[in-house]
């Protein structure tokens, strides 16, 4: 297949690094112009500078905000306020005994990894109705259907991501507009090696404290293996082109057979 994005424009939130750092490289790559996000100034013109060491010819703009607040998520409109594919990656996670999380921490989990993909989808999907075009995606992870002990409100978030997607996917019904969500599986990444070390012993090489962690917390993976990030990456690069134009308020699967059922 061939999947060009070519005079199109991307935003990818939370792009410095893992997930969305290689969503951004597989989106320049199909021809798109990427919107680069984080919330230091500094980090993200680091950032646009490594992705253009693997894709040289590839157009990326800076957008320094903190989309988790909404003065972020105006700044982020601001300095890129037309775009024609959202992808709202940005998220926080954390292992944590579920009687000790806080309702603040409940809170924080809502308001970055929901409330700030509403937010831009809030700013940027009426100007893709209008157009008859445009692609919305929200980044879910495999705790949203298998819902891990350690960190429930992590998993209460990406639920609720499901929802999202699928409400704004009825709302842009008939425009061209598609909205879906990408539901990745236990993916490698640095902080996810930071995650997997809070749980197995510290002092095991890289390459068996990962096979722990599959064996002991997450031994339904089929793939048995961390996912890459660049396999993240191909789903949202195929559903941001024109040959997915019939899928719609989906949720689907890069999980390496990790959910144990037929649909999600």
């Amino acid at each position: 297949m061939h999947l060009d994005l070519s005079g199109r424009t991307a935003l990818v939130t939370g792009s410095t690094q893992g997930i969305g750092a290689a969503i951004a490289t597989g989106l320049a790559r199909a021809g798109a112009r990427v919107g680069v996000n984080g919330r230091d100034q500094g980090r993200v013109e680091a950032a646009v500078e490594q992705l253009k060491v693997g894709v040289p010819d590839g157009e990326f703009v800076p957008v320094a905000a903190d989309v988790g607040s909404e003065e972020g998520a105006q700044r982020a409109w601001e300095t890129l306020p037309d775009v024609d594919i959202l992808i709202n990656n940005l998220g926080i996670f954390d292992a944590k005994n579920p009687l000790d999380i806080t309702d603040d921490e409940w809170r924080r989990y809502f308001e970055v990894n929901v409330l700030a993909a509403v937010r831009l989808t809030r700013l940027y999907l009426p100007r893709m109705t209008e157009r008859g075009r445009g692609r919305v995606q929200y980044i879910a992870s495999d705790s949203a259907v298998v819902i891990p002990a350690e960190m429930i409100h992590y998993g209460m978030s990406k639920t609720a991501l499901l929802a999202v997607s699928r409400g704004f996917a009825k709302h842009a019904a008939g425009t061209g507009v598609t909205v879906n969500c990408v539901i990745a599986g236990p993916t490698h990444t640095g902080g996810v090696e930071d995650f997997v070390y809070q749980l197995v012993d510290r002092d095991l090489p890289w390459d068996e404290a990962q096979r722990v962690f599959m064996r002991e917390y997450r031994p339904q993976s089929l793939l048995q293996r961390l996912i890459e990030p660049k396999e993240i990456a191909n789903m949202v690069v195929y559903l941001s082109s024109d040959l997915a134009s019939a899928t719609t308020g989906g949720a689907l699967r890069v999980d390496g057979g990790y959910i144990d059922a037929i649909l999600p």
